[in-house]
């Protein structure tokens, strides 16, 4: 039977993942749960006592090591994990982490990864393990990576190494809009359905004409007012003008997006809709498996720490 090597977690604010992996990067049992750094600490035994009862669940050996990433090194989680800076590699991330004092066994939690220039500020915590965990990084030359969510995150990649990177909250803005604006009469909370036209050319409008960005918002309810029966559908607009808008910044920061094939790594409905975003504006992109390249990023670290 293979013997386990190390546990690897990925720990956010609202959801808990735990792989048991030999050396090789076998996975040889897995965890989920919704135990994530904002409700862990109040859970029986706190952050240790949620480790405990998932690894015991995978009857993993007592003294198994475990290396973590994500929110459970910020400020309110186990132990802070202090953000180190760009460049950062997984060797980069090996030294700078931090092990949990007082947890009955070896607990090392990886720093988040900040970028201090003061035209950029920017910092981010979980996602730096997964894009260095990405398959085939190259040795040379730049790539540029999005991975899109409340926080979206567009990275720079030279010689294998996270160069630079800008976030864009696309999903906040989204939310606040709809729930907190004159758009909340326009949006229906919960509404899941999709419009491509719709959604393609507001994209369009939110990348050509960045400047209109608070008309094209209001002109998502002047429709409804105007036109009930014809008006595009108030979600896949506005989430279209807000990637269109995304899309113009991460052209804006990174000298332009023609010529990049850039890394997507997202899944579900979001890969939908930034796939389409891509394609409406004849931009290459290739997806990548999110969850594969956090373990990945996670175990070359384990290897460096343990080892």
């Amino acid at each position: 039977m293979t013997e386990p090597f190390a546990a690897l977690a990925d720990w956010g604010t609202s959801s808990f993942r735990l792989w048991l992996v030999s050396e090789e990067g076998t996975i040889l049992g897995e965890r989920r749960g919704g135990e994530g750094m904002a409700t862990a600490g109040q859970e029986q035994g706190g952050f240790a006592g949620v480790l405990d009862r998932h690894l015991a669940a995978l009857a993993a050996p007592a003294d198994i090591a475990v290396v973590a990433c994500g929110m459970v090194g910020a400020k309110q989680g186990w132990v802070e994990a202090p953000y180190v800076e760009t460049p950062a590699d997984p060797g980069t991330l090996a030294a700078g982490a931090v092990q949990v004092p007082d947890a009955g066994r070896p607990v090392f939690i990886l720093p988040g990864v900040c970028q201090r220039n003061p035209q950029a500020f920017d910092v981010m915590r979980g996602e730096e393990t997964q894009i260095l965990g990405l398959e085939t990084l190259r040795d040379e030359g730049r790539e540029l990576v999005c991975l899109p969510g409340t926080h979206s995150k567009w990275v720079t990649l030279e010689e294998g190494r996270l160069s630079g990177f800008a976030t864009f909250v696309t999903g906040d803005l989204f939310a606040a809009i709809a729930s907190h604006t004159i758009l909340k009469h326009s949006v229906a909370p919960g509404d899941e359905r999709f419009d491509e036209t719709a959604f393609e050319r507001a994209v369009r409008a939110g990348f050509e004409r960045p400047a209109e960005f608070s008309n094209r918002l209001f002109a998502i309810r002047a429709g409804g007012l105007l036109s009930p029966d014809d008006a595009p559908h108030g979600a896949s607009t506005l989430s279209g003008v807000l990637i269109g808008l995304e899309l113009a910044g991460a052209a804006s920061r990174f000298g332009g997006l023609d010529g990049h094939v850039v890394r997507l790594v997202a899944s579900g409905p979001l890969a939908e809709r930034y796939r389409a975003a891509f394609a409406t504006l004849g931009l290459g992109a290739t997806e990548e498996d999110g969850e594969a390249a956090v373990r990945r990023g996670l175990l070359a670290a384990a290897r460096k720490i343990l080892t």
